[in-house]
């Protein structure tokens, strides 16, 4: 159930949004809903992420691997299920994607460098961050200064948007459902 009400008061800055969402996504996203109840932080907030989605630099692959990891990490379905939805739109298979929660347990299924954008991501999100000299050096060398710096900046937006919707007691709203393999359910903590 989620902590603050998802009918906040209807401000012109939550019915473009809404209008916006139901376009883009098929219906209202429920951190919208929840950020209606501040316009000022919404507009800023989708703002924010119309720039981030302009960012190239970074294969899709890799920085859906990345955020997926973080969400999970963090333990946060909403994000989870939408990062689930959000590959498929991508044409990402789904069958990798779906290991994500439990990346180690299949290390076959990814590639070295996956691999290293998941422990990457994992390392930054944890609290505090354990991102070690070895591995930031390893993704930097394969990947070069832009990427690297967008990979590292995609994983704190992630962490931005799971903690935010986390804390906000937002919870899987079912985009996953439309997606022919779901994703693996969360337990508490993050981990399949």
């Amino acid at each position: 159930m989620a902590r603050i009400s998802l009918t906040p008061r209807r401000t012109l800055t939550l019915r473009l949004a809404e209008w916006y969402s139901r376009r883009a996504y098929g219906e209202v996203l429920q951190p919208a809903l929840a950020m209606g109840h501040h316009p000022r932080v919404l507009r800023s907030y989708f703002s924010f992420e119309s720039k981030v989605a302009r960012w190239k630099a970074l294969d899709p692959a890799l920085k859906t691997l990345a955020e997926m990891a973080s969400a999970v990490t963090i333990g946060c379905s909403w994000c989870v299920d939408f990062g689930h939805w959000h590959a498929d739109r991508l044409g990402l298979p789904l069958e990798k994607v779906s290991k994500v929660p439990d990346w180690r347990s299949h290390e076959e299924s990814f590639t070295e460098l996956e691999r290293l954008v998941m422990e990457y991501a994992e390392a930054m999100t944890a609290t505090p961050p354990a991102v070690t000299d070895e591995l930031a050096e390893s993704l930097h060398g394969r990947l070069g200064d832009t990427a690297f710096v967008e990979l590292t900046t995609m994983v704190a937006v992630e962490n931005l948007r799971s903690r935010t919707n986390s804390a906000l007691g937002l919870h899987s709203q079912g985009f996953s459902d439309a997606c022919a393999i779901p994703p693996r359910p969360l337990t508490p903590g993050g981990a399949a």
